[in-house]
Protein backbone atom coordinates (compact mmCIF):
# COMPACT_ATOMS: atom_id res chain seq x y z
CA UNK A 1 0.00 0.00 0.00
CA UNK A 2 1.24 3.25 -0.92
CA UNK A 3 1.67 6.18 1.86
CA UNK A 4 -1.90 8.10 2.07
CA UNK A 5 -1.76 11.43 0.56
CA UNK A 6 -4.63 12.55 2.97
CA UNK A 7 -5.73 12.02 5.88
CA UNK A 8 -9.16 13.17 8.14
CA UNK A 9 -8.55 13.83 12.13
CA UNK A 10 -11.98 12.88 13.86
CA UNK A 11 -10.97 14.58 16.76
CA UNK A 12 -10.45 17.73 18.41
CA UNK A 13 -7.86 20.21 20.72
CA UNK A 14 -4.63 19.64 21.38
CA UNK A 15 -4.55 15.82 19.87
CA UNK A 16 -5.96 17.01 16.27
CA UNK A 17 -3.06 19.89 16.18
CA UNK A 18 -0.36 16.76 17.21
CA UNK A 19 -1.73 14.67 14.17
CA UNK A 20 -1.34 17.42 11.80
CA UNK A 21 1.34 18.28 12.48
CA UNK A 22 2.92 14.83 12.18
CA UNK A 23 1.20 14.62 9.07
CA UNK A 24 2.46 17.78 7.44
CA UNK A 25 6.06 17.00 8.63
CA UNK A 26 5.36 14.10 5.65
CA UNK A 27 4.38 15.85 3.43
CA UNK A 28 0.45 14.35 4.15
CA UNK A 29 -2.57 16.89 3.46
CA UNK A 30 -5.06 17.14 6.16
CA UNK A 31 -8.87 17.22 6.52
CA UNK A 32 -10.04 18.99 9.72
CA UNK A 33 -13.82 18.18 10.90
CA UNK A 34 -15.07 19.95 13.48
CA UNK A 35 -18.34 21.28 15.60
CA UNK A 36 -19.95 24.70 15.20
CA UNK A 37 -18.12 25.56 18.43
CA UNK A 38 -14.54 25.12 17.46
CA UNK A 39 -14.90 26.56 13.79
CA UNK A 40 -12.23 29.40 14.58
CA UNK A 41 -9.24 27.40 15.98
CA UNK A 42 -6.08 27.16 15.03
CA UNK A 43 -5.91 23.72 13.75
CA UNK A 44 -9.09 24.22 11.73
CA UNK A 45 -7.40 27.23 9.90
CA UNK A 46 -3.96 25.37 9.46
CA UNK A 47 -5.97 22.69 8.24
CA UNK A 48 -5.87 22.04 4.17
CA UNK A 49 -9.60 21.47 4.05
CA UNK A 50 -12.13 21.89 6.81
CA UNK A 51 -15.69 20.31 7.53
CA UNK A 52 -18.39 21.02 10.06
CA UNK A 53 -20.12 18.06 11.07
CA UNK A 54 -22.43 19.84 13.35
CA UNK A 55 -23.30 21.59 16.68
CA UNK A 56 -21.53 21.90 19.97
CA UNK A 57 -22.48 18.81 21.71
CA UNK A 58 -20.37 16.03 20.53
CA UNK A 59 -23.30 13.56 20.38
CA UNK A 60 -24.49 15.35 16.94
CA UNK A 61 -20.62 16.06 15.83
CA UNK A 62 -17.50 14.50 17.09
CA UNK A 63 -19.33 11.32 17.78
CA UNK A 64 -21.33 11.20 15.12
CA UNK A 65 -20.64 8.25 12.99
CA UNK A 66 -22.20 9.15 9.67
CA UNK A 67 -20.76 13.00 9.80
CA UNK A 68 -17.30 11.89 10.16
CA UNK A 69 -17.57 9.28 7.05
CA UNK A 70 -19.45 11.70 4.84
CA UNK A 71 -17.05 14.30 5.60
CA UNK A 72 -14.46 12.10 4.37
CA UNK A 73 -16.18 11.00 1.60
CA UNK A 74 -16.39 14.49 0.56
CA UNK A 75 -13.29 15.34 0.39
CA UNK A 76 -11.59 12.04 -0.29
CA UNK A 77 -9.62 11.39 2.15
CA UNK A 78 -8.30 7.70 2.23
CA UNK A 79 -7.36 7.34 6.04
CA UNK A 80 -8.96 8.67 8.97
CA UNK A 81 -7.11 9.08 12.60
CA UNK A 82 -9.28 9.35 15.56
CA UNK A 83 -6.81 10.62 17.92
CA UNK A 84 -8.02 9.96 21.81
CA UNK A 85 -11.04 9.75 23.48
CA UNK A 86 -14.33 10.22 21.08
CA UNK A 87 -14.60 7.05 18.56
CA UNK A 88 -10.90 6.17 19.15
CA UNK A 89 -12.07 2.43 20.50
CA UNK A 90 -15.33 2.40 18.98
CA UNK A 91 -15.18 -1.15 17.38
CA UNK A 92 -18.48 -0.20 15.35
CA UNK A 93 -16.54 2.79 14.13
CA UNK A 94 -13.70 1.33 13.15
CA UNK A 95 -15.87 -1.51 10.85
CA UNK A 96 -17.67 1.06 8.99
CA UNK A 97 -14.62 3.52 8.23
CA UNK A 98 -13.32 0.28 6.41
CA UNK A 99 -16.45 -0.22 5.51
CA UNK A 100 -16.60 2.99 3.47
CA UNK A 101 -13.37 2.39 2.01
CA UNK A 102 -10.94 4.23 4.04
CA UNK A 103 -8.21 2.94 6.26
CA UNK A 104 -8.63 3.21 10.09
CA UNK A 105 -5.38 4.34 11.70
CA UNK A 106 -5.56 2.06 14.49
CA UNK A 107 -6.44 -1.57 15.06
CA UNK A 108 -8.91 -3.96 13.60
CA UNK A 109 -12.37 -3.55 14.71
CA UNK A 110 -11.71 -7.23 16.15
CA UNK A 111 -9.18 -6.28 18.60
CA UNK A 112 -10.99 -3.55 19.74
CA UNK A 113 -14.12 -5.34 20.67
CA UNK A 114 -11.65 -8.31 22.48
CA UNK A 115 -9.32 -5.83 24.43
CA UNK A 116 -12.75 -3.35 25.10
CA UNK A 117 -14.13 -6.10 27.18
CA UNK A 118 -12.21 -6.10 30.59
CA UNK A 119 -13.02 -9.95 30.88
CA UNK A 120 -12.39 -10.98 27.46
CA UNK A 121 -9.54 -8.77 28.03
CA UNK A 122 -7.90 -9.85 30.70
CA UNK A 123 -9.05 -13.64 29.57
CA UNK A 124 -6.75 -13.03 26.69
CA UNK A 125 -3.77 -11.57 28.55
CA UNK A 126 -4.20 -15.10 30.10
CA UNK A 127 -3.50 -17.16 27.48
CA UNK A 128 -0.91 -14.27 26.42
CA UNK A 129 1.36 -14.97 29.54
CA UNK A 130 0.60 -11.77 30.80
CA UNK A 131 -0.27 -11.59 34.65
CA UNK A 132 -3.38 -10.15 35.94
CA UNK A 133 -4.52 -9.25 38.95
CA UNK A 134 -6.32 -11.83 41.10
CA UNK A 135 -9.88 -12.11 40.31
CA UNK A 136 -12.85 -13.91 39.40
CA UNK A 137 -12.18 -16.26 36.09
CA UNK A 138 -14.68 -14.11 33.68
CA UNK A 139 -18.03 -12.10 34.64
CA UNK A 140 -19.72 -12.69 38.44
CA UNK A 141 -22.41 -15.70 38.23
CA UNK A 142 -25.63 -14.64 39.41
CA UNK A 143 -25.89 -17.33 42.30
CA UNK A 144 -25.56 -15.12 45.02
CA UNK A 145 -23.36 -18.18 47.32
CA UNK A 146 -21.27 -18.15 44.76
CA UNK A 147 -20.21 -14.39 44.85
CA UNK A 148 -19.18 -14.87 48.19
CA UNK A 149 -16.94 -17.85 47.60
CA UNK A 150 -15.11 -16.11 45.04
CA UNK A 151 -14.43 -13.40 47.36
CA UNK A 152 -13.39 -15.36 50.12
CA UNK A 153 -11.20 -17.08 47.91
CA UNK A 154 -9.44 -13.58 46.20
CA UNK A 155 -9.38 -12.26 49.89
CA UNK A 156 -10.51 -8.40 51.10
CA UNK A 157 -10.98 -6.24 50.47
CA UNK A 158 -12.26 -6.65 46.85
CA UNK A 159 -13.39 -4.32 43.72
CA UNK A 160 -16.31 -4.87 41.73
CA UNK A 161 -16.12 -3.71 38.13
CA UNK A 162 -18.33 -3.03 34.99
CA UNK A 163 -16.84 -5.17 32.16
CA UNK A 164 -17.89 -2.42 29.72
CA UNK A 165 -16.19 -0.10 32.12
CA UNK A 166 -13.82 3.04 31.92
CA UNK A 167 -12.64 6.28 32.92
CA UNK A 168 -13.09 5.38 36.48
CA UNK A 169 -16.51 4.88 36.26
CA UNK A 170 -18.59 1.23 37.46
CA UNK A 171 -15.97 0.52 40.28
CA UNK A 172 -17.04 -0.18 44.07
CA UNK A 173 -14.24 -1.06 46.96
CA UNK A 174 -15.82 -3.94 49.18
CA UNK A 175 -13.97 -5.00 52.64
CA UNK A 176 -16.50 -6.91 54.10
CA UNK A 177 -18.73 -9.89 52.85
CA UNK A 178 -21.96 -8.01 54.81
CA UNK A 179 -21.43 -5.50 52.10
CA UNK A 180 -20.80 -7.83 49.08
CA UNK A 181 -24.39 -8.46 47.03
CA UNK A 182 -25.30 -5.58 47.99
CA UNK A 183 -22.46 -3.57 46.12
CA UNK A 184 -22.61 -6.34 43.20
CA UNK A 185 -26.39 -5.49 42.79
CA UNK A 186 -25.27 -1.60 42.79
CA UNK A 187 -22.71 -1.82 40.50
CA UNK A 188 -24.66 -3.75 37.48
CA UNK A 189 -27.02 -1.37 37.85
CA UNK A 190 -24.61 1.67 37.26
CA UNK A 191 -22.51 -0.50 34.72
CA UNK A 192 -26.39 -1.33 32.79
CA UNK A 193 -27.19 2.68 33.02
CA UNK A 194 -23.86 3.50 31.72
CA UNK A 195 -22.76 1.43 29.22
CA UNK A 196 -25.79 -0.69 28.35
CA UNK A 197 -23.72 -4.10 29.83
CA UNK A 198 -24.53 -5.23 33.46
CA UNK A 199 -21.65 -7.57 33.58
CA UNK A 200 -19.57 -7.08 36.41
CA UNK A 201 -16.33 -9.16 37.89
CA UNK A 202 -14.34 -9.05 40.75
CA UNK A 203 -10.92 -8.30 41.60
CA UNK A 204 -8.36 -8.25 44.71
CA UNK A 205 -8.13 -4.33 45.89
CA UNK A 206 -4.33 -3.70 45.92
CA UNK A 207 -3.78 -1.17 48.66
CA UNK A 208 -1.10 1.01 47.34
CA UNK A 209 -0.38 0.27 43.72
CA UNK A 210 1.30 2.11 41.57
CA UNK A 211 0.20 3.03 37.96
CA UNK A 212 2.26 1.91 35.14
CA UNK A 213 2.05 1.45 31.53
CA UNK A 214 3.45 -0.02 28.65
CA UNK A 215 3.69 1.47 25.18
CA UNK A 216 3.94 -0.93 22.42
CA UNK A 217 3.63 -0.61 18.88
CA UNK A 218 3.04 -3.81 16.49
CA UNK A 219 2.34 -3.95 12.21
CA UNK A 220 0.68 -6.01 10.50
CA UNK A 221 3.36 -8.14 9.28
CA UNK A 222 3.72 -9.83 13.15
CA UNK A 223 5.94 -7.73 14.50
CA UNK A 224 5.75 -5.92 17.57
CA UNK A 225 8.35 -4.14 20.01
CA UNK A 226 7.41 -2.19 23.54
CA UNK A 227 8.76 1.23 23.72
CA UNK A 228 9.85 1.36 27.52
CA UNK A 229 7.27 2.22 30.53
CA UNK A 230 4.96 5.34 32.48
CA UNK A 231 4.27 5.81 35.39
CA UNK A 232 0.92 7.69 35.63
CA UNK A 233 0.42 7.46 39.55
CA UNK A 234 -0.51 11.04 40.38
CA UNK A 235 -4.12 10.50 39.64
CA UNK A 236 -7.66 11.48 40.87
CA UNK A 237 -11.04 9.49 40.54
CA UNK A 238 -9.18 7.41 37.68
CA UNK A 239 -8.05 10.51 36.08
CA UNK A 240 -4.52 10.86 35.26
CA UNK A 241 -2.94 14.49 36.30
CA UNK A 242 0.74 14.02 36.00
CA UNK A 243 2.80 11.20 33.94
CA UNK A 244 6.20 10.27 33.60
CA UNK A 245 8.98 7.77 32.03
CA UNK A 246 10.75 5.74 32.50
CA UNK A 247 8.88 5.05 36.13
CA UNK A 248 10.83 5.93 38.88
CA UNK A 249 12.62 3.31 41.04
CA UNK A 250 11.74 0.61 38.55
CA UNK A 251 14.74 -1.54 37.56
CA UNK A 252 15.24 -2.18 33.58
CA UNK A 253 15.25 -5.86 34.03
CA UNK A 254 11.92 -6.01 35.13
CA UNK A 255 10.67 -3.72 32.46
CA UNK A 256 12.14 -5.77 30.25
CA UNK A 257 10.48 -9.12 31.20
CA UNK A 258 7.13 -6.91 31.64
CA UNK A 259 7.25 -5.26 27.88
CA UNK A 260 8.49 -8.19 25.96
CA UNK A 261 5.20 -10.24 27.52
CA UNK A 262 3.42 -7.58 26.21
CA UNK A 263 5.01 -7.73 22.80
CA UNK A 264 4.50 -10.90 22.78
CA UNK A 265 0.58 -10.91 23.45
CA UNK A 266 0.65 -8.45 20.69
CA UNK A 267 1.93 -10.91 18.00
CA UNK A 268 -0.98 -13.68 19.65
CA UNK A 269 -3.74 -11.14 19.39
CA UNK A 270 -2.52 -9.74 15.98
CA UNK A 271 -2.55 -6.27 17.25
CA UNK A 272 -2.10 -3.46 14.78
CA UNK A 273 -0.79 -0.34 15.33
CA UNK A 274 0.22 1.96 18.68
CA UNK A 275 -1.29 0.48 21.59
CA UNK A 276 -0.83 0.69 25.80
CA UNK A 277 -0.66 -2.27 28.38
CA UNK A 278 -2.03 -0.42 31.89
CA UNK A 279 -1.01 -2.54 34.90
CA UNK A 280 -1.06 -1.70 38.77
CA UNK A 281 2.26 -2.31 40.20
CA UNK A 282 2.78 -3.63 44.01
CA UNK A 283 5.66 -4.97 45.73
CA UNK A 284 7.37 -5.75 42.63
CA UNK A 285 4.54 -7.88 40.67
CA UNK A 286 2.54 -6.26 37.74
CA UNK A 287 -0.84 -6.89 37.32
CA UNK A 288 -2.91 -6.07 33.85
CA UNK A 289 -5.66 -3.93 34.36
CA UNK A 290 -6.82 -2.93 30.76
CA UNK A 291 -5.20 -2.09 27.71
CA UNK A 292 -6.32 0.94 25.77
CA UNK A 293 -6.12 0.29 21.79
CA UNK A 294 -5.47 3.93 20.41
CA UNK A 295 -3.18 7.02 21.15
CA UNK A 296 -2.55 7.80 24.99
CA UNK A 297 -2.58 11.37 26.22
CA UNK A 298 0.92 10.76 27.85
CA UNK A 299 2.60 9.68 24.55
CA UNK A 300 4.33 12.59 24.44
CA UNK A 301 7.05 11.80 27.51
CA UNK A 302 7.58 8.43 25.85
CA UNK A 303 8.85 10.07 22.64
CA UNK A 304 10.66 11.92 24.45
CA UNK A 305 13.05 9.28 25.67
CA UNK A 306 13.03 7.16 22.81
CA UNK A 307 13.42 10.11 19.79
CA UNK A 308 10.39 8.32 17.80
CA UNK A 309 7.10 9.94 16.36
CA UNK A 310 4.33 7.68 17.43
CA UNK A 311 2.16 9.65 15.39
CA UNK A 312 3.81 9.37 12.35
CA UNK A 313 4.40 5.54 13.55
CA UNK A 314 1.16 4.86 13.73
CA UNK A 315 0.68 5.97 10.26
CA UNK A 316 3.15 4.00 8.58
CA UNK A 317 1.41 0.73 9.99
CA UNK A 318 -1.95 2.12 8.64
CA UNK A 319 -0.36 2.47 5.47
CA UNK A 320 0.96 -1.35 5.42
CA UNK A 321 4.52 -0.86 6.30
CA UNK A 322 7.08 -2.79 8.02
CA UNK A 323 8.20 -1.03 11.69
CA UNK A 324 11.38 -0.27 10.79
CA UNK A 325 13.58 -1.19 14.06
CA UNK A 326 13.43 -4.09 15.73
CA UNK A 327 13.59 -4.23 20.27
CA UNK A 328 17.18 -4.29 20.10
CA UNK A 329 17.30 -0.77 18.65
CA UNK A 330 14.99 0.71 21.12
CA UNK A 331 17.21 2.66 23.73
CA UNK A 332 15.81 5.49 26.72
CA UNK A 333 17.73 8.01 26.94
CA UNK A 334 16.65 10.70 30.09
CA UNK A 335 13.86 11.22 31.54
CA UNK A 336 10.32 13.41 30.80
CA UNK A 337 7.76 14.33 32.97
CA UNK A 338 4.00 15.34 31.46
CA UNK A 339 1.07 17.90 32.94
CA UNK A 340 -2.06 18.04 32.07
CA UNK A 341 -3.20 21.77 31.64
CA UNK A 342 -6.82 21.45 32.53
CA UNK A 343 -9.23 24.88 32.60
CA UNK A 344 -10.35 24.53 36.00
CA UNK A 345 -10.15 24.91 39.98
CA UNK A 346 -7.00 23.72 40.91
CA UNK A 347 -8.14 22.09 43.73
CA UNK A 348 -11.82 21.18 43.29
CA UNK A 349 -12.11 20.56 39.75
CA UNK A 350 -14.73 22.37 39.00
CA UNK A 351 -14.49 23.27 34.90
CA UNK A 352 -13.53 26.62 34.22
CA UNK A 353 -14.54 27.93 30.45
CA UNK A 354 -14.08 31.08 29.31
CA UNK A 355 -12.12 33.20 27.15
CA UNK A 356 -8.05 33.37 27.92
CA UNK A 357 -7.39 36.98 27.74
CA UNK A 358 -3.17 36.07 28.47
CA UNK A 359 -1.42 32.92 27.24
CA UNK A 360 1.91 33.12 27.45
CA UNK A 361 4.02 29.84 27.52
CA UNK A 362 7.38 28.92 28.74
CA UNK A 363 10.66 27.84 26.82
CA UNK A 364 14.23 26.91 27.40
CA UNK A 365 16.37 23.73 26.90
CA UNK A 366 13.91 20.25 27.47
CA UNK A 367 10.32 22.43 27.40
CA UNK A 368 7.56 21.20 24.68
CA UNK A 369 4.36 22.82 24.72
CA UNK A 370 1.78 20.90 22.88
CA UNK A 371 -1.51 22.69 22.80
CA UNK A 372 -4.18 24.31 20.68
CA UNK A 373 -4.92 26.94 23.11
CA UNK A 374 -3.66 31.02 22.42
CA UNK A 375 -4.63 34.46 23.77
CA UNK A 376 -8.22 34.99 22.81
CA UNK A 377 -8.86 31.44 22.72
CA UNK A 378 -12.50 30.68 24.25
CA UNK A 379 -12.42 27.21 25.85
CA UNK A 380 -15.86 25.65 25.13
CA UNK A 381 -17.72 24.24 28.03
CA UNK A 382 -18.86 21.06 26.15
CA UNK A 383 -15.96 18.94 26.12
CA UNK A 384 -13.05 17.37 28.73
CA UNK A 385 -11.51 20.69 30.12
CA UNK A 386 -7.69 19.76 29.22
CA UNK A 387 -6.32 22.65 27.05
CA UNK A 388 -2.91 21.62 26.54
CA UNK A 389 -0.01 19.42 27.95
CA UNK A 390 3.36 20.73 29.66
CA UNK A 391 6.38 18.42 28.92
CA UNK A 392 9.84 18.57 29.98
CA UNK A 393 12.90 16.43 29.57
CA UNK A 394 16.13 16.41 30.93
CA UNK A 395 19.06 13.89 31.43
CA UNK A 396 17.94 12.69 35.18
CA UNK A 397 14.45 13.16 36.70
CA UNK A 398 16.01 15.54 39.12
CA UNK A 399 16.87 17.78 35.65
CA UNK A 400 13.28 17.11 34.77
CA UNK A 401 11.32 18.01 37.52
CA UNK A 402 13.69 21.24 37.44
CA UNK A 403 12.98 22.59 34.25
CA UNK A 404 9.08 21.51 35.03
CA UNK A 405 9.42 23.56 38.27
CA UNK A 406 10.92 26.35 36.16
CA UNK A 407 8.41 26.47 33.05
CA UNK A 408 5.49 26.54 35.36
CA UNK A 409 6.41 29.63 37.02
CA UNK A 410 6.80 31.51 33.74
CA UNK A 411 3.62 30.02 32.28
CA UNK A 412 0.35 32.66 32.53
CA UNK A 413 -3.21 32.20 31.69
CA UNK A 414 -5.59 34.70 32.75
CA UNK A 415 -9.09 34.67 31.97
CA UNK A 416 -9.74 31.37 33.77
CA UNK A 417 -9.11 29.06 36.08
CA UNK A 418 -6.32 26.58 35.55
CA UNK A 419 -4.83 23.48 37.52
CA UNK A 420 -0.56 25.33 37.27
CA UNK A 421 -0.75 26.07 40.67
CA UNK A 422 -1.42 22.20 42.01
CA UNK A 423 0.77 21.25 39.37
CA UNK A 424 3.50 23.48 41.09
CA UNK A 425 2.93 21.86 44.11
CA UNK A 426 3.58 18.72 43.12
CA UNK A 427 6.78 19.34 41.56
CA UNK A 428 7.58 20.76 45.32
CA UNK A 429 6.50 17.53 46.91
CA UNK A 430 8.45 15.90 48.81
CA UNK A 431 7.00 12.08 48.01
CA UNK A 432 6.79 13.01 44.49
CA UNK A 433 10.84 13.98 44.39
CA UNK A 434 11.40 10.89 46.06
CA UNK A 435 9.34 8.84 43.46
CA UNK A 436 6.52 6.12 43.47
CA UNK A 437 3.87 7.29 44.78
CA UNK A 438 0.51 5.16 44.79
CA UNK A 439 -2.31 5.66 43.07
CA UNK A 440 -4.02 7.17 46.25
CA UNK A 441 -1.32 9.49 46.83
CA UNK A 442 -2.45 12.65 45.24
CA UNK A 443 -6.81 11.88 46.63
CA UNK A 444 -5.44 11.60 49.69
CA UNK A 445 -2.77 14.70 49.46
CA UNK A 446 -5.98 16.48 48.91
CA UNK A 447 -8.09 15.18 51.32
CA UNK A 448 -6.76 18.69 53.48
CA UNK A 449 -8.31 20.91 50.94
CA UNK A 450 -11.34 19.13 51.19
CA UNK A 451 -11.91 19.16 54.61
Amino acid sequence: MAMFDKILIANRGEIALRVQRACRELGIRTVAVHSEADRETKYVKLADESVCIGPAPSGQSYLSIPAVISAAEVTDAQAIHPGYGFLSENADFAERVEQSGFVFIGPRAETIRLMGDKVSAKDAMRKAGVPCVPGSEGALPEDPSEIIKIAKQIGYPVIIKAAGGGGGRGMRVVHTEAALLTSVNMTKAEAQAAFGNPMVYMEKYLEKPRHIEIQVLADQHGNAVFLGERDCSMQRRHQKIIEEAPAPLLNSRLRDKIGERCAEACRKIKYRGAGTFEFLYENGEFYFIEMNTRLQVEHTVTEMITGIDLVQQQIFVAAGEKLKFRQKDIQLHGHAIECRLNAEDPYSFVPSPGKIKTFHMPGGPGVRIDTHAYAGYTVPPHYDSMIGKLITYGDTREQAIARMRIALSEMMIDGINTNIPLHAELMADAAFHIGGTSIHYLEQKLGIYNK
